[in-house]
């Protein structure tokens, strides 16, 4: 049998793992079972109806964990081609919390609805949510970290005005100013739009998982080789309407449109 060394216990003044500040002298740090898997969530609404009965007409496994709010009970699944997490935090008011993990101009109302049906409620046990008109944001829960007084455009919204305006938001509209653009909104929105989308085309193109999404985009707009720089005008305009063609392809992926498919993407 082999025989186990001595380690020593944690010095004097090492703070528990679990506890991240600014002068820490414990040199691990520990994030949650919950926290890993499931970083960034995308909070989608409240539910009136209890964790536990979701978990028990779903047949889910309840996983207990913990995060910067205390202790959580959650679980991960997939229903209709959307990742869902349904989650109850110690000390929230009654109620499960929905999230979806997808990236994309996903359409909430829609996922949710599909979860509802699932589970055999109505709308009424939608509590508050984070789409339409006189959405109620005021006693978010401190979990979804969010402090939006009034209903914002979704994901869904915003693409559909940008493809069809981009006018209304760069000055010119050019591959440059239009990747730059999502990329920006991307980030503001923590990876919420554009999430999974360098993957995908990579995966499509069968190579380039080291490069970023639109040096990949401008290689399908381009497939016998990208022109000298600088792009005429006509070079240009090509690579923004193949960028469009593949965001909305990406998008209905996302949406589960069994058409849309990684392996075959348009050239």
């Amino acid at each position: 049998m082999t025989e186990l060394m001595y380690v020593p216990d944690a010095e004097g003044d090492w703070e528990p793992a679990t506890e991240i500040h600014a002068g820490r002298h414990n040199p691990a740090s520990q994030a949650s079972m919950f926290q890993s898997a499931a970083w960034p969530l995308i909070s989608l609404a409240l539910l009136s109806v209890d964790l536990a009965a979701v978990a028990r007409r779903l047949r889910l496994t309840l996983e207990t964990s913990w995060d910067g709010h205390g202790t959580v009970r959650a679980a991960f699944f997939v229903l209709d081609g959307t990742d869902f997490v349904v989650t109850h935090h110690e000390g929230d008011a009654p109620g499960t919390h929905v999230w979806t993990r997808k990236g994309g101009p996903i359409d909430s109302a829609t996922c949710v609805g599909g979860l509802l049906a699932a589970l055999g409620v109505g709308p009424e046990a939608v509590s508050y949510s984070v789409w339409g008109s006189g959405t109620d944001l005021s006693h978010v829960p401190a979990a979804w970290g969010r402090g939006r007084a009034r209903p914002v455009w979704s994901r869904q919204e915003f693409w559909e005005n940008f493809k069809r305006r981009p006018g209304m938001f760069v000055t010119r509209v050019s591959f440059e100013s239009v990747t730059g653009f999502l990329t920006g909104y991307d980030v503001a929105a923590e990876g919420a739009l554009l999430n999974g989308f360098q993957e995908w085309l990579a995966a499509g193109l069968g190579s380039g998982g080291n490069l970023v999404w639109w040096a990949l985009a401008a290689e399908l707009a381009f497939p016998d080789g990208r022109p000298a720089e600088p792009w005429s005008h006509e070079d240009d305009q090509h690579a923004v309407g193949g960028l469009f063609r593949l965001l909305d392809e990406f998008f209905e992926h996302l949406g589960g449109d069994p058409k849309a498919d990684s392996r075959t993407l348009p050239t």
